[in-house]
This record gives C-alpha cells, structure tokens and sequence, in this order.
C-alpha cells in the first residue's frame, strides 16, 4: 500500500502533470476562437514539427518535466539532422496533444466528481455534475467520494510514465547521434589511455636520466663531470616538469585541446640529454621531418623517447644507433644497441607495449626484441 504511494510524494509526479498540461493551453485558445473544429490544433502541429529547432526546444521540456534530475534521461536536445527525426519530432507532438485531452478533462471534472458525490452524502441537491441530475441524495454516497481521486492519481501516474516512454522513444537520440555519442566516448576512453603513456614516457624518461646522472657523478668522483651532470638533471627535470603540467591541464579541463606537444624536430634535445647520460648516440636523420604530419610526428617523438630510456634503463652507457628516415610514405624509426645482460624478454613492460600501441593507433607497426645481436626498436608510421 505505501509503495504504491510513493508518485504521491514524488516531485516528478507533478513536473509530467504540468508536462501534460501544456498543451491544452493551445487548444483553449483555439477553442475560444472556434469551438466546432477542435482538431485544428492538431493539425497545425504537423507542419510545426518538421522544422529542425522544435525538437531543441520538446526535448528540454521533456528533460525539465519528464525526467528531472536524471543524469541520463536518453532524451535528445539537437535540432532533427534528418527527416526520420523530423517524423518522429511531429508523431511525438500528435502524442502530446492526444494524452493532454484525458489529462485535461479527467484533472478537472474527477475532483468535481468526488466533491458532487460528497454534497450528495451531506443531503444536498443540484449537482453540477450532469451524471448526478437525477440522483437522490444518500449518506452512502460518501463511501464512493475517494474512487474518482484515486481513478485521477492513477490516471496522471500512468500517462505521466507513458509520456516519458514516448519522449524516450521519439525524442530519443538517432542512431547518427548515438554512433557519436559512441565515438566520443572512445575518443575520451583514447585520450586518457594516451594522457598515460605520456606520463609514463615523459617522466619515467627524466626519472631514468636523473638515476643514470647521480650514479655516474657518484662513481666518477670527477667535479667537472658532477656539474654536467647536475645540469643535465636539472634540464630533464625542466622538461618533464613542462610535460606535467601540460597533461595536468588537460585533466583539469577537459575541453581543452592538447597543444605544444614535443614532436621529432625537438628530437635533438633526447639525444644531447641520451648523450650527456653516457650513451655514444649515433643519430641518422634524413627526409623533412619538420614537414611530418602532427600526429606521426608528436608520436614518433615519444617512441624515441621511450626507446631511449630503455637504453639508458637497461643498458646503460652503451653505443646507441638512431635512424630517423622519411620517405614519401611513412616514416621509419629505428633504435639499437648491444643486448643486456640477462637479456629481457620481448616485449616486457608497459613502455614497451606503449611503443606498440602507438604504432598501431596510426595504422603502423612497431617491433622490439632481440636482433642481430642487438636491442631493436623499429617503427614504421604511415604518414596518412
């Protein structure tokens, strides 16, 4: 019994029966002007439903007095992008304005009802009512003065919910504006999963520049080599520091584009940093890698910045061989050094599969692992 009263109590009972209201207000005015036509209305609102903007302004109605504070009402307020939408946008209009009738009629003349049953359980005449004309008045009518209250509670309850399901079906998002929802959703799922790789490359690069750095001077003893170290330190920890804050930006704003995001024409600054760690870079760069698309070149700046402070990581102050070739097509991306000891497994790590990953979010490939005696990484990025 008090679970079936529970809509009594509920704010979102009367927001769908002001819902349901709304659209009498065109009928009255109507109705005063010519009382023997009172579909006109209806008809007028089947052109009115075709323009675009209408289906804006239905479905905040709908969000505000149907569903209010639902976090997901599954209701659409972007103007009709076809003539699907368009048909929909005038069906869901025709609903209105049929369920506003009952709704209209029951609101008013169910409470006379019960108040007419009630004067004729306390001995009085006249009723308002035409059903009551010819009715005699008899305290037993008192018994029945709560039917037509309840008949109207369950009537506004139910065409309230019958008004949501048809918004929800009508003014529901289209299967254009779902596919976008779709991708949106997996752009942002792709953004964060990228946020991470780049706190991953960029501080866990400045992280094993910075360990490398303090070991060295440590065991070198050399004031002269502890200065260059220190400053080497210093200036990888700036960076990093830059690349901080700009991924903290875009978490704090999520509307934010991602901008200033290093690319290989700052490659040069990894391998100063990759050679003041000890390693002997050798770096071979051909082919316009300042005219390299953003995304290749954004990406295959963190690749050889993941590749490098595996190198550093790994094997220490070891020979290094970099090749950044560009040809009309891709962009090919080789690093190499001498096998550790032990020598890791393929593909071990989450930098390492960050690398493929990369690689593969552009339509390219990338492999690491033994080769040849050496250490491999190699990626080939397409450039479209």
């Amino acid at each position: 019994m008090v679970r079936c009263l529970r809509p009594l109590l509920r704010g979102t009972t009367y927001t769908r029966l002001l819902h349901l209201w709304v659209p009498m207000l065109m009928e009255s005015v109507w109705l005063f002007i010519d009382m023997s036509k009172p579909w006109v209305p209806a008809l007028v609102l089947l052109p009115v439903g075709l323009v675009p903007a209408v289906r804006v302004g239905e479905g905040v109605q709908a969000r505000l007095l149907l569903t209010p504070g639902t976090a997901e009402p599954g209701i659409s307020v972007t103007p009709s992008a076809s003539w699907r939408d368009r048909g929909r946008t005038v069906l869901w209009l025709e609903l209105r304005m049929l369920l506003a009738v009952p709704t209209t009629f029951a609101s008013v003349w169910l409470p006379v009802f019960s108040y007419e049953l009630g004067r004729l359980a306390g001995g009085h005449t006249n009723p308002h009512s035409p059903l009551l004309d010819e009715v005699q008045p008899h305290w037993a009518y008192g018994l029945l003065v709560p039917l037509p209250l309840i008949a109207l509670y369950g009537l506004v309850v139910g065409l309230g919910a019958l008004a949501t399901a048809g918004a929800r079906r009508l003014l529901g998002p289209s299967a254009a504006e779902r596919l976008e929802a779709l991708e949106l959703r997996t752009e942002q799922l792709l953004e964060r999963t990228r946020i991470a790789r780049e706190l991953h490359d960029s501080i866990g690069h400045a992280l094993t520049v910075a360990v490398v750095q303090a070991g060295a001077a440590r065991a070198a003893g050399d004031p002269g080599f502890t200065d260059r170290a220190l400053a080497a330190i210093e200036e990888t920890g700036r960076a990093a520091l830059e690349d901080l804050e700009r991924v903290l930006g875009v978490l704090r704003e999520a509307d934010r584009p991602v901008s200033a995001r290093p690319t290989l024409a700052d490659a040069g600054r990894l391998l100063d940093s990759a050679r003041t760690s000890g390693a002997k870079v050798d770096a071979e760069v051909s082919g316009p890698v300042a005219a390299l698309p953003g995304p290749v070149s954004r990406e295959g700046y963190r690749i050889l910045q993941e590749a490098l402070t595996n190198v550093l990581r790994h094997a220490g102050a070891v020979p290094v061989r970099v090749r950044v070739r560009v040809t009309g097509d891709r962009l090919d991306l080789e690093v190499r050094n001498p096998l550790p000891a032990p020598v890791p497994g393929p593909g071990r790590g989450s930098g390492l599969r960050g690398i493929r990953e990369r690689a593969a979010l552009l339509g390219g490939t990338a492999r690491t692992g033994p080769d040849e005696g050496d250490w491999q990484v190699r990626a080939e990025l397409p450039l479209s």
